[in-house]
């Protein structure tokens, strides 16, 4: 993609600091917009209002939004403030009411960065715009699928572009609504280091006493900011109730919050840091060593269950396989769900191993 390095738009805007985007997650009235907006801009860190004019919802009859109506308010948002001011799109027709309202900034959703036609063609009524774009994560675990969405709007022209991490929706719901899945936005950002990227923690969560936590957790692996649902009175919220937090919470959480830097001027602290990564890299290589040597024992147990008509996968054996690992790394101090991550990965690889020389052998 081509993007300036983070962008000088944003650095401008932020003095490199991070970026820290909030408002309600519905406009709901006129009242209730420009009151949060009065009340955000008291907190200097706040660069930019958010409120969600159309809303995708799961379900038909719930709350999906109050529309164009509503476009006129963030207009008087950015006049009484000086915030600048970014609502959701679906649609090609919801990007041209924005961009006859003076949005400042367009966001793309979940559901709709899920679906690669949706952004050609929000893409496609963006040629020739010059508008900053945030697009979140897709609602599945598809990195692929994100990198596609931003590289759609890159290659229509648009240059100012953010990635949002929302988390995904995942069949086992733990702790948080959404999965962070931490590993998924970094790899994004080792791939693209030039392109911002900021935390949602309002959807993460979907919990207002844990975005403190998830706040923390994005600054501590250097995310460029946050975008966070605040709302004058959360608990009458027409929309995602719980997860929103007032302007104070906000103000508290901001100022609670440690920022840290990503490289240190101490000397010996730098050669401790690279002491500790030489141990790991050796570590890793173990990993690969002893992963390619799990491999070849594969290939043999395939070929033995060839020689006697056996299937490649025996579910009883795997069940139990997982019980004892998972066990095993509880008493090691590993996290059940990092153990059974780890142990699918290598089972669904030594799966298409032996499958692979199964269908060699009929040839």
């Amino acid at each position: 993609m081509k993007i300036d390095p983070l962008q000088s738009w944003l650095a401008s805007l932020t003095n490199n600091e991070p970026l820290i985007i909030a408002g309600p997650c519905s406009a709901e009235s006129r009242d209730q917009v420009i009151s949060t907006a009065m009340a955000l801009k008291e907190i200097p860190a706040v660069k930019i209002y958010r409120a969600g004019i159309w809303k995708p919802r799961t379900r038909p009859n719930n709350f999906e939004g109050l529309g164009e109506i509503a476009l006129p308010w963030l207009c008087e948002v950015k006049k009484l403030t000086g915030l600048l001011t970014t609502t959701e799109v679906a649609t090609a027709k919801h990007v041209e009411m924005c961009l006859k309202h003076g949005v400042d900034i367009l966001w793309i959703g979940a559901r709709t960065s899920a679906n690669p036609f949706s952004v050609q063609e929000i893409a496609d009524c963006l040629k020739g715009v010059d508008i900053p774009v945030m697009v979140k994560n897709p609602i599945n675990a598809d990195l692929q699928l994100w990198i596609g969405a931003l590289e759609r709007l890159n290659q229509a022209g648009i240059t100012k572009i953010m990635a949002i991490h929302r988390g995904f929706s995942v069949a086992d719901k733990l702790e948080f609504r959404n999965d962070p899945l931490w590993r998924i936005p970094m790899e994004l950002k080792v791939k693209f280091p030039e392109l911002p990227l900021l935390c949602d923690p309002s959807h993460i969560t979907g919990d207002r006493n844990l975005i403190h936590r998830v706040c923390q957790k994005a600054m501590d692996l250097n995310m460029n900011g946050l975008i966070v649902e605040t709302h004058p009175a959360p608990d009458n919220a027409w929309s995602d109730a719980s997860q929103q937090i007032t302007p104070l919470q906000l103000k508290l959480i901001l100022n609670q919050l440690s920022f840290r830097v990503e490289h240190s001027g101490d000397a010996d602290f730098e050669l401790q840091l690279n002491n500790y990564r030489e141990q790991i890299d050796r570590l890793d290589n173990e990993i690969l060593h002893s992963l390619k040597l799990r491999k070849t024992i594969v290939e043999k147990i395939a070929n033995a269950k060839i020689t006697e008509n056996i299937t490649a996968l025996q579910r009883r054996r795997f069940d139990q396989l997982m019980k004892e690992r998972i066990e095993a790394g509880s008493k090691l101090g590993l996290e059940v769900s990092f153990i059974k991550e780890i142990f699918d990965a290598i089972h669904d690889q030594s799966i298409k191993i032996q499958t692979d020389l199964f269908e060699k052998s009929k040839k």
